[in-house]
């Protein structure tokens, strides 16, 4: 995983986000124009990790103003990739950047057959809080995780500043 950056998406990464998305899910996917969009969306942060320019995952947060949970909509990570520690490195990235927004948790949806990431979740500190019926495409249910976040006063003060910052690239 030597290498792997960790940075905002740019327009530039629309084609291997596409690319990523079909390569990782069978429904339910992010189109190109959603992820065009929300690139500059504030209610949104979409990360991407890799080297070269190449996308090898990313994550996608939503923010919703009057509340201090983020909710990880979508995380991927190219088949290559898989199990070289990059969602984690992905994840710790998702929450760091919640928390610097003032957000006290983080929530998410899983599919119950998804057992590599619902492990991960839980191995970071994630814990079942609900089901959601029928919630994909296919009719399958989605399981509800979440998991608190250390923010600190000085984080909820700079919560509505941040709001419109972007992160700096993390190295992994």
């Amino acid at each position: 995983m030597k290498g792997i950056r960790i940075r905002d998406a740019v327009g530039a990464d629309v084609s291997g986000l596409a690319r990523l998305e079909t390569q990782a899910f069978a429904s339910d996917r992010v189109s190109p124009r959603s992820f065009r969009r929300l690139i500059a969306s504030p209610t949104a942060s979409l990360r991407v990790a890799g080297r070269d320019g190449a996308v090898e995952g990313y994550s996608l947060l939503f923010f919703r103003r009057g509340t201090t949970v983020a909710r990880l909509y979508s995380l991927a990570v190219d088949a290559t990739a898989r199990g070289s520690g990059l969602a984690d490195a992905l994840m710790a990235d998702a929450e760091r950047f919640a928390a610097r927004r003032g957000c006290r948790a983080l929530r998410l949806e899983v599919r119950p057959d998804n057992r590599p990431a619902v492990h991960l979740y839980r191995r970071r500190g994630y814990r079942p809080i609900g089901i959601y019926r029928d919630y994909y495409a296919d009719g399958s249910d989605a399981l509800r995780f979440e998991r608190p976040l250390g923010v600190t006063a000085g984080a909820r003060r700079r919560s509505s500043r941040a709001a419109t910052a972007t992160s700096r690239p993390v190295e992994v």
